[in-house]
């Protein structure tokens, strides 16, 4: 059932507003909640209507899980029936590796971000999906939110609108891009629990089973390698045939989305009565649903900022806030990127990791390393 606004554009623009966020994915979402809690007149908007289909591995590590226990909202994953899951298989060049995985489940997005966005009005938010917004001008003491036609003023505006948003970076060279699929079938090589990864050189894929049975696929490949193979689906084929998988057919005739480029740097993060949070400040590709658990720290770290009063310090606390919070816990994704990008290296570590997986320890520590204070921030 798509989810109602609660409140109109005209209704919007005639109160000034003490946050307005725009984008109301995980990052924003859970802004809106935690300010909401905080007693703050807080404005979620959005251009989609929800529920929607997002392109997204529909993975939530221990440290999505953990952020979201932070956020007050622990059992959502269980009461989406989200799937618990307990490893990855990695192949490359036919050969597999078992990878024993530390916590986390599978959840598509379609489930999670509606339940987030309801979270939000509950706690007091303000709805108003299926409008474009941009971040206007300061006028006083706050900063305008222009809509299709109408202008709201917020004392602070968070942008979570995304990879393709109005703050976003140049994506860095050689950068990925993202693609992803729902199938209601599944392949004989993948069983709930397992997060099964192929890896090529042209790119890799992924798979999981999700909560309602159905097939999550997301990969991020070379777009030369894309239009060579003549599209998405025929280039999901080339890569799990490289690594070995047996062929499933409906993944090639799946009515695939992409996305823009995946690696990221922002060049500013805030300004003056705004801040930047979620993919907008920033990203870099993921592995198995690190994604969401950097946006949902972010929308953490920045809800206090927000809370503030306002002063123009609070533009390089949040630079440093995000440093600490989201920046380091980049840092293992980064290598794996790398490593991927590299067939010969990728396959000589899958052979070793066949006989010897606990040598996958470290990295896989670090992609679901936490730590949450009181403030529900690292």
């Amino acid at each position: 059932m798509i989810l109602p606004a609660t409140v109109t554009a005209l209704e919007a623009a005639k109160s000034a507003w003490d946050v307005a966020v725009i984008g109301a994915g995980p990052a924003g979402s859970v802004a809106a909640q935690q300010l909401s809690r905080r007693g703050l007149r807080t404005l979620l908007i959005d251009r989609a209507q929800f529920p929607r289909r997002k392109v997204c591995g529909g993975c939530l590590n221990q440290n999505a899980l953990a952020a979201l226990s932070a956020a007050g909202l622990g059992e959502l994953p269980a009461r989406l029936g989200a799937v618990p899951l307990r490893s990855v298989q990695l192949g490359s060049n036919g050969r597999s590796a078992n990878l024993r995985w530390p916590g986390g489940v599978s959840l598509s997005r379609e489930a999670l971000d509606a339940e987030l966005i309801r979270e939000a009005i509950r706690a007091g938010t303000a709805f108003l999906p299926g409008t474009r917004a941009t971040m206007g001008s300061l006028a006083g003491e706050y900063r305008t939110v222009e809509l299709e036609a109408n202008t709201l003023r917020a004392r602070v505006v968070l942008v979570a609108d995304g990879l393709n948003g109005q703050v976003a970076g140049e994506a860095a060279s050689g950068s990925l891009i993202g693609a992803g699929t729902m199938l209601d079938e599944l392949p004989p090589w993948c069983e709930p629990g397992t997060v099964a990864m192929a890896t090529a050189p042209g790119g890799y894929v992924g798979a999981v089973i999700v909560e309602d049975g159905s097939l999550d696929v997301a990969a991020a490949f070379d777009a030369v390698f894309v239009r060579s193979q003549g599209g998405l689906g025929n280039a999901a084929m080339d890569v799990l045939r490289s690594a070995g998988l047996p062929e499933f057919e409906p993944i090639r005739n799946a009515e695939w989305k992409g996305t823009p480029a995946l690696t990221r740097t922002s060049r500013r993060i805030a300004g003056p009565r705004w801040f930047a949070i979620g993919d907008a400040a920033g990203y870099v590709q993921p592995f198995t649903g690190e994604g969401i658990g950097w946006a949902i720290s972010s929308a953490l770290a920045v809800a206090p900022l927000t809370a503030e009063p306002w002063h123009d310090g609070l533009v390089e606390k949040w630079s440093r806030a995000h440093r600490r919070v989201v920046g380091r816990r980049q840092v293992a994704c980064r290598a794996i990127a790398w490593a991927l990008r590299r067939p010969a290296l990728c396959s000589a570590a899958v052979r070793v990791l066949q006989f010897a997986p606990r040598l996958a320890s470290p990295i896989v520590g670090a992609l679901h390393r936490t730590e949450f204070g009181p403030e529900g921030h690292g």
